[in-house]
């Protein structure tokens, strides 16, 4: 007797899209499942899979699942759509939401009057490391490295659209970040800035949540933008507005959009 069918929700955050299943109906999933429900030929297609808890109950959990099928510490477009997603089990429109991540705490505010899908995140604090060269492709790359729960290294100097999968690929998984890095390709303005990120383990994103509060953190620390003032990061997917105060305390404002609904039958996850 075949397995019963995968519910689960198709979300996208500035286009970064996620599978999200409930975590307490889904069985647990390896990474075998999430490549492939999250390959786009042959599964639903997706960035990732988020394991989602407290559409029935007090306490919200998300888990996230690349599309390679590795486990990030944290996904703040991930976060977006995961709040959304309770708040409109819950039947909420406005709403405080704690969140547990695997980064810790996160506590979201879900504005979605009138469909809005708009989310305010608490992102933590965003540690801001040390800056130096990493060789790579037969240069020497300036990077500035942080910490948004998840790790990052923000590019100096602007580099050419058709060098940011070979560049972001090198850096990401450079032997000098053992836990690969996320990798940023910034271009600062006034009180804005122009953002691609090479997402470890997924590869070129429209959107990503954390590296644009971890860009905006080094921005602010080299005084190229200034603390306390909110910021658009334009990504190729839409604008985010981040806020980071002096102490590095990081806020994310976006939407989230609920794309479809729908079911993988003969589904079943793999024996443990």
């Amino acid at each position: 007797m075949g397995s019963p069918a995968l519910r689960f929700a198709k979300y996208e955050g500035l286009g970064n899209d996620f599978i999200v299943v409930d975590g307490e109906d889904c069985p647990p999933l390896s990474p075998d499942d999430a490549r492939a429900l999250c390959d786009r030929r042959f599964g639903v297609g997706a960035d990732g899979v988020l394991v989602v808890s407290g559409t029935r109950s007090d306490e919200a959990r998300m888990r996230v699942m690349n599309a390679d099928g590795s486990v990030p510490e944290m996904c703040g477009n991930g976060l977006r759509c995961a709040a959304l997603h309770v708040a409109r089990a819950r039947g909420a429109t406005k709403v405080e939401l704690p969140f547990a991540t695997d980064a810790g705490p996160r506590p979201c505010v879900v504005d979605d009057t009138d469909g809005a899908g708009l989310v305010t995140i608490d992102m933590g604090v965003v540690t801001v490391g040390e800056t130096r060269d990493v060789h790579a492709l037969g240069e020497a790359w300036t990077v500035t490295l942080a910490d948004a729960g998840n790790p990052h290294a923000i590019v100096h100097g602007e580099v050419p659209r058709e060098r940011h999968v070979a560049v972001g690929a090198a850096l990401s998984t450079h032997s000098v970040f053992p836990r690969g890095t996320n990798v940023e390709l910034v271009r600062f303005g006034e009180g804005a800035l122009d953002l691609v990120v090479f997402e470890r383990g997924v590869g070129l994103t429209l959107a990503c949540g954390t590296g644009a509060c971890a860009t905006v953190a080094v921005g602010c620390r080299a005084g190229k933008l200034t603390y306390g003032e909110e910021i658009s990061v334009r990504l190729p997917g839409g604008t985010l507005f981040v806020t980071v105060e002096p102490g590095g305390r990081a806020t994310m404002r976006g939407p989230a959009r609920r794309v479809f609904e729908g079911e993988v039958r003969g589904w079943r996850a793999n024996p443990r």
